[in-house]
């Protein structure tokens, strides 16, 4: 091994780091702030981590024009692909932080540790969509859960917060152990950690279908397990219920994300082989691993499930929580069909989701600060009481359903239409997918029955509660762009599909 080229690699990789590295920096100014700082001024440490988290969109959206970069000896690249991971990841944190700000549940609390926390999850997630070393999935996985488990039990004095950081741990240690099995096995299978030579080296060998199947079974369960997919998804309700709504609803959407952006990679890069032309059209499974449907059973089962037994849940963020796990299925749908439009699909998708899912917590997060309850019986007449926000849970309720004209119609559409031109093969998911979204209008209805039909059971409170500016101006921030991109959805779809370019770079 050549040490100084290596070293000179590491050194020149420096330059294409530089968002992880304002995220580092920012993470030790927190730190230190946090010691500095008394407890009722460390809600200032929230200014901090945005202005860094501003400063690292700004450098990342500078990367777009780098093309595809390999750093770090090929443990890490920046490609278009990543980048829009990146930006969803910082728009994500940098919208939960200001939902951090106004939280009652975080009042009164020492939260330089909590911002501290999120902006390393953020770092955590920016390392999961460039990793493409096995090597470095594994560690960025687990840099995102364990800080993960921290903010989940983050009010630690409330029981309900404890048992979801303890469950998160014990459910996370568990699909990290499959997942490093199934590593080893695919490490045995073609001697390389690197996901490009995994894919060439199976290319070029005939490996043991059933050992390679198995490995595949063990490291879909560190993904399924990010993303919340059946059957890897037992720790999502209780864990969703139990942290502070604003990390709920930052687990819903940056991990979530994170975990597709690393499935995507890894699927379509290590498990094919690409054709004479080298497009992603051209491209096959290889060994004949049929993983494509059995990613598409995953994605019935998830948002079956999620659907049927989110009907019957009476808290909001326990409904939500299903609600999201459903949404991965919907999602999957996308990564299942083997071509780039069916990824685009996916990618487009996320945002969107990203948009009304954040919004619908927003809205929980407001309807506790003004009756502090969570139960969906405390949403009946919320239109008398705070117009705003009822008006507000209503479009971010039609655009998780999927109806005109907003978002989640445009990112559903995309979805199905890459199922239908993938062939009679996905005809089966779709009819899965359409059946579900209309399973998921009647608990999404059940909530808009209550804040516009049903009358209010304090009638005290019917009337007269103030929402502050601050939430009517984060609503307006998320709902403004869900319909809009109902409407005008073409620079987000130009974007997306850029992005995908990563394909046709093996």
């Amino acid at each position: 091994m050549d040490y100084s080229a290596t070293l000179q690699d590491n050194i020149n990789s420096l330059s294409y780091f530089l968002p992880e590295l304002i995220l580092t920096g920012v993470i030790l100014v927190l730190i230190v702030a946090d010691l500095i700082l008394k407890k009722e001024r460390s809600p200032w440490t929230s200014f901090v981590a945005l202005a860094g988290l501003i400063g690292a969109f700004v450098a990342v959206y500078q990367q777009y024009d780098l093309g595809t970069r390999s750093i770090f000896n090929n443990m890490l690249v920046v490609d278009p692909f990543a980048l829009f991971f990146k930006l969803l990841f910082l728009a994500s944190t940098i919208l939960v932080i200001f939902l951090s700000i106004g939280s009652v549940e975080l009042a009164g609390r020492q939260v330089g540790e909590y911002f501290t926390l999120i902006v390393a999850t953020t770092l955590g997630m920016f390392l999961m969509a460039s990793a493409t070393n096995l090597l470095t999935i594994f560690i960025s996985i687990e840099m995102v859960s364990i800080t993960s488990f921290i903010l989940a039990a983050y009010l630690k004095t409330r029981r309900r917060s404890s048992e979801a950081g303890l469950k998160y741990a014990i459910y996370g240690a568990f699909s990290s152990g499959l997942m490093l099995y199934g590593i080893s096995l695919i490490y045995g299978l073609t001697g390389t950690l690197n996901i490009y030579e995994i894919s060439e080296a199976l290319a070029a060998t005939n490996p043991d279908r059933l050992t390679l199947f198995v490995a595949v079974i063990l490291i879909l369960a560190g993904f399924g397990y990010k993303i919340a997919a059946v059957p890897f998804h037992f720790w999502a309700p209780d864990v969703y219920e139990g942290a502070p709504t604003p990390v709920t609803a930052f687990f819903s959407i940056g991990p979530k994300a994170a975990g597709f952006a690393l499935l995507i990679r890894f699927f379509n890069v290590a498990l094919v082989s690409s054709g004479t032309n080298g497009d992603a059209s051209d491209w096959y499974a290889v060994t004949g691993l049929d993983w494509t449907h059995l990613l598409a059973v995953v994605s019935a089962a998830t948002m079956t499930l999620g659907n049927l037994i989110a009907i019957v849940q009476r808290n909001v963020k326990r409904l939500l929580a299903y609600s999201s796990i459903a949404h991965a299925g919907y999602a999957l749908m996308g990564v299942v069909v083997f071509s780039k439009e069916g990824i685009y699909a996916t990618m487009f998708y996320l945002v969107v989701y990203y948009l009304m899912n954040l919004g619908a917590f927003l809205v929980v997060i407001v309807n506790q600060e003004l009756v502090r309850s969570e139960s969906i019986d405390d949403y009946k007449g919320l239109v008398w009481k705070a117009p705003i926000p009822a008006v507000a849970m209503g479009v971010f309720l039609f655009s998780l359903t999927g109806l005109p004209p907003t978002g989640g119609f445009v990112g559903k559409f995309y979805l199905f239409a890459a199922l239908i031109n993938g062939g009679q093969a996905y005809y089966w998911l779709a009819v899965v997918g359409i059946l579900n979204s209309v399973v998921s209008l009647y608990y999404y209805a059940r909530i808009l029955k209550a804040m516009y039909f049903d009358k209010p059971e304090d009638e005290e409170v019917a009337t007269g509660l103030t929402v502050s500016p601050y939430y009517v101006t984060l609503l307006a921030v998320l709902v403004i762009p869900t319909i809009m991109l109902g409407v005008y959805w073409a620079p987000l779809a130009d974007l997306a599909n850029f992005s995908v370019e990563f394909l046709k770079t093996l």
